[in-house]
């Protein structure tokens, strides 16, 4: 979601139209209700692009019944795509509805304005509500009065596992239902998926027992408090017991927060996962499961403000060492964590003890300004053509 919605923000300028406050899918897997504004401050959002684009709460009435350029954006497109063919479209329309806005933007060799636009959209624009930052706020304070602690993206949720195909570690019934999810969800295009391959090639996240053996190999003590940012763990405490055997320091939001204070935000999975991207970026070190929007996200958050500890998972090397530990080829110990440390070295520094994972911080530019804007309408994105210069 927030990628797609800062993609458009840059897009909107490109073509220089003016942008409509997002209306959320509610189509999705877990059929969330959530408006924008009740995910991010809306004011905000509007406010801090008024230098870059031009965002407006609704469609102006005067282009209600305006005749509307439905179109899928090709993938991964640079500028001259959207120069030359969608900024055409204003020759007939006034109003452009892009049908996705996932990954319809390249993410190189865009111009420096453009770029900065995203991160600024991305990381200062897109502010979460009012209410939700301050839940968050509350959850990483509580988190913090265990010391140090470590976010861990843990992707190991039905909808994921379904999606990717990954059965490791899971029972045939388990598998069977995963199955049938794929094959009943209609815009999910890829049904057949060899798990076995799936898994060797580093395309699925790492198991909850998987997570447990990385994080011993790299030689974090039993008592690191770690907060578990992720939905529902499929299969509940059948699969988080090696993991919670190992660290017993396992908080998440149910743990964290009472009942009560966390009855705002139930049913809404957008706003859930929206107070584990908080505790997430504000974590002494951040570890993704898997590479998917959210880690991206919080990584790139995470350099947008500093030096802040990341460490991704190399899973195709690891699960070639975890499979060796379990045909008994190699046993956990000083070799496995020697490989597990070399494998990441470019991350890892050790210090007291504590590790520090450390990568390049990309600089950050805040001045340069533009125009547009955009709007996302049932999972869609719309521009509507601006009628003057700002």
């Amino acid at each position: 979601m927030r990628a797609g919605i800062c993609d458009m923000v840059a897009v909107a300028r490109i073509i220089n139209a003016t942008l409509v406050i997002p209306e959320l899918d509610k189509r999705s897997f877990w059929q969330d209700s959530s408006n924008f504004s009740d995910v991010f401050d809306e004011d905000y959002f509007i406010n801090s692009l008024k230098n870059d684009v031009n965002v407006v709460k609704k469609l102006p009435k005067e282009l209600a019944s305006a005749t509307k350029a439905v179109k899928h954006f090709r993938s991964w497109s640079g500028v001259d795509y959207y120069e030359e063919e969608i900024a055409r479209l204003w020759d007939e329309y006034q109003i452009i509805r892009a049908a996705k806005s996932d990954s319809r933007l390249a993410n190189n060799n865009l111009p420096p304005d453009i770029q900065k636009l995203r991160c600024r959209a991305c990381y200062e624009a897109l502010r979460f509500a009012p209410k939700i930052e301050a839940m968050g706020k509350m959850l990483v304070d509580r988190m913090r009065s265990y010391g140090p602690y470590i976010a861990l993206h843990l992707r190991f949720e039905k909808d994921m596992l379904a999606f990717s195909g990954c059965t490791h570690d899971l029972s045939p019934e388990e598998a069977e239902e995963l199955k049938a999810i794929r094959e009943n969800t209609t815009w999910w295009k890829v049904k057949e998926i060899d798990p076995v391959e799936q898994r060797s090639k580093g395309y699925c996240p790492l198991t909850p027992r998987e997570v447990g053996l990385f994080l011993s190999g790299l030689g974090f003590p039993s008592n690191t408090p770690i907060y578990i940012a992720a939905g529902e763990i499929y299969g509940g405490d059948s699969h988080m017991s090696d993991l919670l055997l190992r660290y017993p320091l396992l908080m998440n939001k149910e743990k964290l927060a009472s009942i009560e204070e966390l009855e705002p935000f139930v049913n809404h999975a957008s706003q859930l996962a929206a107070l584990d991207y908080i505790v997430s970026v504000e974590s002494d070190i951040f570890i993704p499961t898997y590479s998917g929007n959210m880690a991206r996200a919080v990584e790139g958050h995470r350099r947008f403000l500093g030096h802040r500890k990341t460490i991704s998972p190399d899973r195709r090397t690891l699960v070639r060492l975890f499979d060796k530990i379990d045909q008994g080829t190699m046993k956990e110990g000083k070799n496995l964590s020697n490989r597990i440390i070399e494998t990441h070295r470019r991350w890892y520094v050790k210090c007291r003890d504590i590790f520090l994972f450390v990568k390049y911080n990309q600089g950050k530019d805040r001045q340069e300004r533009g125009k547009g804007q955009f709007q996302v309408q049932r999972g869609r994105i719309g521009f509507v053509q601006r009628r003057h210069s700002m």
